[in-house]
């Protein structure tokens, strides 16, 4: 039997790329989908579940799979509130977690952010170290915490930073060389590569990549 994934995030910009890379690689024979909404994706592997991520303990049966990846996150413009964006950011996961590790799941594999920090002062730093700290306590014999730095991609809304950032990197890439690197905007199908490499090694543990390492990984 071959291995079976659960993605949740899959909308999204690492999402989307890292669904298509399931789905057409070889080494799982079930991908399962959680959505608030259905996809317009078609393919033999696939199981998609509309589910209530509110009451996501009703669906405890899906979550018996080997790997997991968790792709989710907001903006404040979509949610509305700090409140909204942080139990879609850190309560959703988490609980994601938690079910998929009560049910065997071995490997866990997050997107965080690259200033991820419990301590910061910055709301959504915060929020993604916090994120990073529940994780870290639920047991899997892997966990992979990925720390991209800016995003680029398709994206379905507007974003100026990004757009911004897109302009930069690709006119003056000299600005992202050296100590800066680190900084370099990263293609979301980049961390979705990344991911899904990492997840075919044996590695056990905890690991924490950050942007450059993601970047070296995809190539």
């Amino acid at each position: 039997m071959g291995k079976k994934a659960l993605i949740a995030g899959s909308t999204g910009l690492i999402g989307n790329e890292l669904l298509k890379l399931l789905l057409n690689g070889e080494d799982y024979e079930q991908v399962v989908a959680i959505v608030r909404r259905p996809l317009e994706v078609k393919h033999s592997k696939l199981v998609e579940k509309v589910v209530d991520f509110d009451r996501m303990d009703e669906y405890h049966e899906i979550f018996a799979v080997d790997d997991v990846f968790c792709c989710l996150g907001t903006t404040i413009k979509k949610a509305k509130t700090k409140e909204a964006m942080w139990k879609i950011d850190v309560d959703y996961p988490v609980e994601i977690a938690r079910l998929a590790s009560s049910h065997g799941a071995h490997k866990f594999l997050l997107v965080s952010s690259m200033n991820a920090n419990p301590e910061s002062s910055i709301f959504y730093s915060k929020m993604k170290g916090q994120l990073e700290v529940e994780i870290k306590k639920i047991p899997f014999d892997t966990t992979a915490i990925f720390r991209p730095s800016l995003l680029l991609g398709d994206r379905d809304e507007f974003r100026m930073g990004e757009r911004a950032a897109a302009a930069i990197s690709t006119k003056v890439p000299f600005l992202f060389a050296g100590p800066l690197r680190k900084y370099k905007p990263i293609e979301g199908r980049t961390v979705a590569s990344a991911m899904y490499q990492v997840a075919q090694k044996d590695a056990k543990g905890l690991t924490v990549y950050p942007s450059v390492e993601i970047h070296d990984i995809s190539q």
